[in-house]
């Protein structure tokens, strides 16, 4: 298997963890990323530190504060696949969070280094922007969950779903270079989750110079860790995949380099 795949436990741990993924674990500097499972009436506290926090209720309901706030009875999709924008919670460094669930949890928490710069805050699926990309096989429907436009240290956080049959994070591109303005330097993870279950994804990931050119089968539930290269996703026919996308950096912009061998597709209606 790749080292690029993270696969989650067979069996949650005592406190919901399904995966985990650090900065020293993946070996880069910015991106953590885990999916937390909880059963209804279960809690999940978490101190954010010196990172800030975007949690995203990929499932379920659920009564959350902050040391300032509190929300109750957030949550609407009991699916990722609903394609319905989630309901997620940023919190900044410094900060506590805590869950309780209402019925079978699923949550994404996503981190990158804070500075303490914006408060708590709730973002509803009516913050959450959602456009269709792409043109025939190669559509597909994005939720700009924490864009750069939002208020955010670090972190950069979407979702995207993939039609049976159609390709994503296409044509290739790659943000590898802090090379302002024409690309960005961004560590990214692709939690993937596949319908139905025993499907799988495919993604490329490969340079300019073929130093690292490798196709993964990726399957539900698991992570692809992208620090470099280009690197395309597919949905084979019969399945379709959803991915959460986590991205940071040393700046908080994207600013992606196509293929140059593949940007004609870009052209192309």
């Amino acid at each position: 298997m790749s080292e690029r795949i993270v696969k989650p436990v067979l069996n949650p741990k005592a406190d919901g963890t399904l995966l985990t993924v650090t900065p020293e674990s993946a070996g880069w500097q910015y991106v953590g990323f885990q999916v937390v499972q909880l059963a209804e009436g279960q809690t999940l506290t978490r101190e954010s530190g010196d990172q800030e926090l975007c949690l995203v209720l990929l499932k379920g309901l659920a009564n959350v504060s902050t040391r300032e706030y509190t929300w109750e009875k957030i949550g609407k999709r009991m699916s990722v696949f609903e394609k319905i924008p989630p309901y997620s919670i940023y919190v900044s460094s410094s900060d506590r969070v805590e869950f309780t669930a209402l019925t079978a949890l699923e949550i994404a928490i996503c981190a990158a280094p804070g500075k303490g710069t914006y408060p708590a805050r709730l973002i509803a699926p009516e913050d959450v922007g959602v456009e269709t990309r792409g043109y025939g096989n190669l559509e597909r429907q994005i939720h700009n969950i924490l864009p750069e436009q939002k208020e955010a240290d670090s972190l950069l956080v979407v979702e995207v779903f993939t039609p049976d049959g159609h390709w994503s994070s296409y044509p290739p591109h790659k943000h590898d270079r802090d090379a302002l303005p024409d690309e960005s330097l961004l560590e990214e993870t692709y939690y993937f989750r596949v319908q139905p279950e025993q499907g799988f994804a495919i993604q490329r990931i490969y340079t300019d110079d073929r130093a690292v050119d490798e196709t993964l089968a990726v399957n539900n539930g698991e992570v692809v860790l992208v620090p470099c290269g280009y690197h395309p996703v597919g949905a084979p026919p019969g399945y379709e995949v959803y991915y959460l996308n986590v991205m940071a950096g040393p700046t908080r912009t994207w600013k992606f380099h196509n293929d140059p061998d593949h940007d004609w597709l870009m052209n192309k209606k």
